[in-house]
């Protein structure tokens, strides 16, 4: 093969590649808010809207992924049926195992036995997965493309980690724990990624700022690791930017963004199902609402 030909097959794979990476969708974390964004993805499931790629954090990568295995309903069905079973989610869980989360349980027998998550169908999908975890070591986020839910499952849990109430996860030859400690809306990577037409899923109402975080329990549990205590310490200041630089490329029309209109009132902790419906229908409400107008921006 000469040069020249060998510089149109590149480009021509470039022009494929960049074709096929036309629109993303970024799906911020925050606990049982994340529920809001299961709704809306049923909504986009049941109305068929797709995406090229998608890439969530925390909560985000739990319902991400059912929506790219085209599992509308999934994510209430079992988060209402398991919320008051503590191997879910419970203190006694943090204080007999060191994570808030029981891993065997949340990662294991739910997907696999219990609510079986459908491996196959996401192995068969065209859409490009990633999950958002922070590197402990280097304080820096780690965007992960995920091809095989089963046998890279630590780096879901990784991503749901939440820092002093989960244990480190040593995943991929990196220490891990949740994505929103370093990069809680990855939408840069995901532009980076070649990745042109973009629609933000958050669980804030418009107007939220995070707070700082205790500089000083940070340095309690991590001392072992400066950069991710700076990562920490930062968090709310990388956060803040981030959302108003959201909102300017919304207002130019360069993102999509839906989020709840008013505080979603729901607790990180949540253990009554009538709670986890309510903001889930206030979810499917706005994937409603917003259903012709997306249509229409994504072309």
């Amino acid at each position: 093969m000469d040069r020249n030909s060998g510089h149109q097959q590149e480009a021509g794979t470039e022009m494929t590649e960049s074709r096929r990476r036309k629109t993303g969708l970024i799906l911020e974390g925050g606990g049982m808010r994340g529920i809001y964004t299961a709704g809306i993805l049923d909504v986009f499931m049941e109305e068929n809207v797709h995406f090229d790629g998608v890439i969530g954090v925390s909560a985000g990568a739990i319902h991400g992924c059912s929506f790219v295995s085209g599992q509308a309903g999934r994510s209430i069905r079992y988060y209402k049926k398991y919320c008051g079973d503590r191997r879910f989610m419970s203190f006694y869980n943090l204080v007999t195992t060191g994570n808030i989360a029981e891993v065997n349980f949340c990662y294991h027998e739910l997907p696999e036995k219990l609510d079986p998550y459908d491996y196959q169908a996401f192995e068969r999908s065209e859409t490009e997965f990633y999950v958002g975890c922070s590197n402990v070591e280097t304080g820096k986020p780690e965007y992960i493309r995920m091809t095989d839910m089963k046998e890279q499952i630590a780096f879901m849990q990784a991503s749901a980690s939440l820092p002093y109430v989960s244990r480190i996860v040593k995943a991929g030859g990196m220490k891990l724990l949740d994505g929103g400690c370093t990069d809680s809306i990855p939408l840069r990577p995901f532009l980076k990624k070649g990745f042109k037409k973009n629609v933000v899923i958050l669980t804030r109402e418009k107007g939220y700022r995070k707070m700082p975080e205790h500089a000083k329990m940070a340095r309690l549990f991590y001392f072992r690791y400066p950069a991710f205590v700076r990562a920490l310490s930062h968090r709310h200041l990388t956060y803040n930017r981030t959302v108003e630089w959201i909102d300017r490329l919304e207002e130019q029309g360069k993102i999509y963004v839906i989020r709840p209109e008013h505080s979603l009132d729901i607790g990180r902790m949540e253990h009554d199902p009538n709670e986890l419906e309510r903001v889930y229908e206030i979810g499917r409400e706005d994937g409603k609402r917003h259903l012709e107008s997306l249509k229409r921006w994504l072309g």
